[in-house]
């Protein structure tokens, strides 16, 4: 059997950094909104009980959040964004090998620490908690998909305390015949509506099903997942981050834009961002391509545009992405600049064809541009010592009514010193 990997995932993750600097939400029920205070992208277990369901709009539970006293909190990505690195820091004392899956979720290789692998599954769990205030759960398996399945059951089953061992492969057999096959990672809607077609309606019953059966019922992807429910491992800890072959950045508008100037304003911004993320990462990107859409929940008139512009040379320059993405909303925009009847609720960039720097194609007659180099080593420097939007570029605007509202967000206690609660003596 091969060695054992563990999946260690926050519980809650987004309530839970908020319960770890405001004691007061502890045992209350409270959720978490997207971008704009919108819908309900986290929930505590007491809002769970109380009927919210994962991404159901504000509006419709207003009645729901008065009656029970259900806090509503704006999302603070960069408080979470900053504990999800502790919650990291804690785990990497336990392996070498980890892979970071998601803000919340990091697999961990156990191997060679023989019997005493439950053991450090538990010691990590405490640790994370002693040292984060995020409680976390841990699932144990010898493959990817298993330990994916193992914090299922941790997290559904108090009976195992917060760690669920599917080495044990009777553990394993009971709560695979007690899981849906649409908790399975990898398994879609439209794959577990196929699977159900054919009376494949648990976990045990996909771990059994024929390979020929689950390669025509969900390609070589279904069949890869039977086999690792078989324990055969073929999903590894990825310790070096795949290289990106796209990036975006894309927002809700603030308030709707309804004029051209307004969302130039939004696109360079978003360009900005890309662009000092391309550069964090060491990348250069080739092809740009900027839309904005109204909301599709709106009553007024949809509509929708985009265009793609090819970037020669292959760049990270602030410069060069805003002006890209200036053109391509000229050419998508009609009307006149004042508006043309549509209120866009949302606009975007995004970048394709990404390179490492050093790798990008070289132009026959290539412009060697240090000085550009050294200016956006400047800008960034500004940004990093002064705050985000210290240094902007001008066509962004300084009153910005795009920016996305979050009037109920809590301090960025972790990344903004002028937010430190202050204590008088």
């Amino acid at each position: 059997m091969p060695e054992p990997i563990a999946l260690i995932d926050c519980n809650n993750f987004y309530v839970s950094c908020e319960r770890t600097f405001d004691p007061k939400l502890i045992g209350v029920p409270v959720i978490v909104l997207s971008n704009n205070d919108g819908c309900a992208v986290a929930r505590s277990e007491e809002a769970k009980v109380l009927g919210i369901k994962m991404g159901e709009p504000l509006f419709k539970i207003r009645g729901k959040v008065a009656a029970h006293g259900i806090r509503t909190l704006s999302s603070n990505y960069s408080l979470y964004g900053d504990m999800s690195r502790r919650v990291v820091n804690a785990i990497s004392q336990f392996s070498p090998s980890y892979e970071i899956y998601s803000i919340d979720e990091t697999f961990v290789d156990l191997g060679g620490f023989g019997d005493r692998y439950l053991k450090q599954a538990t010691e990590m769990r405490t640790t994370v908690k002693e040292l984060t205030g995020i409680p976390t759960c841990v699932g144990i398996a010898p493959t990817k998909t298993l330990a994916k399945l193992a914090n299922h059951a941790a997290k559904k089953n108090p009976i195992f305390g917060g760690v669920c061992d599917f080495t044990d492969e009777r553990v394993a057999a009971w709560c695979m015949d007690r899981i849906a096959v649409g908790e399975v990672w990898g398994v879609g809607r439209q794959t577990e509506a196929k699977l159900i077609a054919q009376g494949v309606t648990t976990v045990s019953q996909l771990r059994n099903t024929p390979m020929q059966l689950a390669r025509k019922i969900g390609t070589v992807v279904l069949e890869r997942l039977v086999a690792e429910l078989q324990g055969v491992r073929c999903l590894d800890i990825e310790q070096v981050e795949p290289q990106r072959k796209g990036m975006a950045v894309t927002r809700s508008a603030g308030e709707p834009m309804r004029d051209l100037d307004t969302l130039m304003q939004a696109i360079t911004s978003h360009a900005t961002r890309a662009a000092e993320k391309l550069r964090q990462h060491g990348l250069v990107a080739g092809q740009l391509t900027a839309f904005f859409h109204t909301s599709p929940f709106s009553n007024g008139p949809q509509h929708s545009a985009s265009r793609t512009i090819g970037l020669k040379p292959m760049s990270s320059n602030t410069f060069d992405l805003v002006q890209a993405a200036s053109m391509c909303i000229q050419k998508a925009w009609k009307g006149d600049r004042r508006g043309n009847g549509h209120a866009y609720a949302k606009a975007g960039i995004i970048l394709d064809d990404l390179l490492r720097e050093e790798d990008a194609p070289k132009l026959l007659f290539d412009i060697n541009r240090p000085r550009d180099a050294r200016l956006m080593q400047a800008l960034d420097a500004v940004n990093d010592r002064f705050g985000k939007k210290a240094l902007v570029v001008g066509s962004e605007g300084f009153r910005r009514p795009f920016e996305v509202k979050a009037e109920m967000r809590s301090p960025r206690y972790t990344t903004r010193l002028s937010e430190v609660p202050v204590v008088r003596v």
